[in-house]
């Protein structure tokens, strides 16, 4: 097709842009709204018998959709015998033409693919449609940095059973990037897009996709049962939040893996990094309270237990041990007394020595009170209760 050709009498093809099997994808110039767009053909005779649907449905699906991470179809129709569909313009390189270049990015690029990728699915699940081929080829990156999801020519609207354009069993999508339950043969969910979106961050970061085999069902088999090696442990610098979060999304069971809104909102939020938390403030710390002490227990009146606490700084409220006279006579307050910083040490020793030289009188007391009591003078043994008083008793021995 010639340069200056025109299609639907408005958008002038210049250079192309790319191809594929259905079709090709022209720069092109919207002489009507003047602005450049891209325009994608069809093949006049496409030997695939879906080609057409699949087109149409391409042209459907991202009509609906509105995102700035979502390439916008502008028009669709057809111009002899050929279906045509007009895009805006991405200028920029799709993602496996910056793999093919780079071979890996760095954690802080691909964080930022991450969540602008993940904002564009989340854009689709909303409006029911399924991708269904998320890989570095459908992702472009345009020149100011910003991430687009283009092709969804096999999208799927999760209200539509016959919406996948394909036979029964048949699998559709690029094997290095499906996901576990579809290579089981089950219908695609979001879920799915999102282990295809993991599989393309692993690929950005490590040069490579988590599983590779000599055919597409070995691949198949990886994805259902191997678990993904972790990027660090292939030399990746990566926080292990990153690395984390990373493998959830290459969880095997759907609902194991996290919805494209949170993975948008924790890629833009920057959790990625692994910056810890601010603590809490700490609770104040309470102030020591006196220890009870047997004595206390023991000797202490109830009813005179509660200390009186002194406002004044660094002042501290002690207990005095109460005796019998302030025990019975003396008011209940007189039983505290304030004692100034470093003098709680003298009245417990204080208190100890009172305590001790009473224990100490009552064993000797109680000593005096046995040796006086057994002795011989006092023995029942040599004393006759029944006598009378001897005149003697001055002092005279009796004869």
């Amino acid at each position: 097709m010639k340069q200056q050709v025109l299609i639907a009498g408005r958008y002038r093809l210049n250079t192309t842009i790319g191809r594929g099997a259905m079709g090709e994808v022209w720069q092109a110039y919207d002489e009507t709204n003047g602005r450049p767009v891209a325009v994608k053909l069809l093949h006049s005779q496409n030997s695939e018998p879906t080609a057409t649907a699949r087109f149409r449905l391409e042209a459907q699906t991202a009509g609906r959709l509105s995102h700035p991470h979502v390439v916008g179809v502008l028009d669709f129709g057809e111009q002899e015998g050929r279906l045509y569909l007009v895009m805006e313009l991405v200028e920029g390189d799709s993602l496996s033409h910056v793999l093919a270049q780079a071979g890996s990015l760095p954690a802080e690029h691909v964080a930022h693919i991450a969540a602008q990728s993940a904002a564009g699915l989340s854009a689709a699940h909303d409006q029911g449609i399924v991708h269904r081929d998320i890989k570095p080829g459908n992702l472009l990156l345009g020149s100011d940095g910003s991430v687009k999801i283009a092709d969804f020519g096999i999208a799927h609207f999760m209200n539509d059973p016959n919406g996948a354009l394909t036979a029964t069993g048949q699998i559709v999508g690029t094997s290095l990037y499906i996901a576990p339950e579809r290579a089981l043969g089950q219908p695609a969910g979001p879920p799915s897009d999102v282990y295809s979106l993991g599989c393309v961050l692993y690929q950005l970061l490590t040069g490579q996709p988590p599983f590779r085999a000599g055919s597409a069902i070995a691949v198949l088999h990886h994805h259902l049962d191997t678990p993904p090696v972790p990027p660090r442990e292939l030399g990746v610098g990566l926080p292990p939040a990153f690395e984390n979060y990373l493998l959830g999304l290459l969880a095997k069971r759907p609902e194991d893996r996290p919805t494209a809104r949170q993975v948008a909102e924790w890629f833009a939020s920057g959790a990625w990094r692994g910056r810890p938390e601010p603590l809490p403030a700490a609770a104040p710390r309470p102030e020591p309270t006196p220890s009870v002490t047997a004595w206390d227990a023991a000797v202490k009146p109830r009813t005179n237990t509660a200390p009186r606490s002194d406002s004044s700084p660094g002042s501290v409220t002690t207990y005095a041990f109460p005796t019998a006279a302030t025990a019975s006579t003396a008011p209940a307050h007189r039983n505290r007394r304030r004692q100034r910083p470093g003098g709680r040490g003298v009245a417990v020793r204080r208190s100890k020595t009172l305590v001790t030289v009473a224990a100490v009188a009552i064993f000797l007391g109680a000593l005096l009170i046995g040796l006086a009591w057994f002795s011989p003078d006092h023995s029942s043994a040599d004393t006759t209760p029944t006598d009378p008083p001897s005149s003697a008793s001055s002092g005279t021995a009796a004869p």
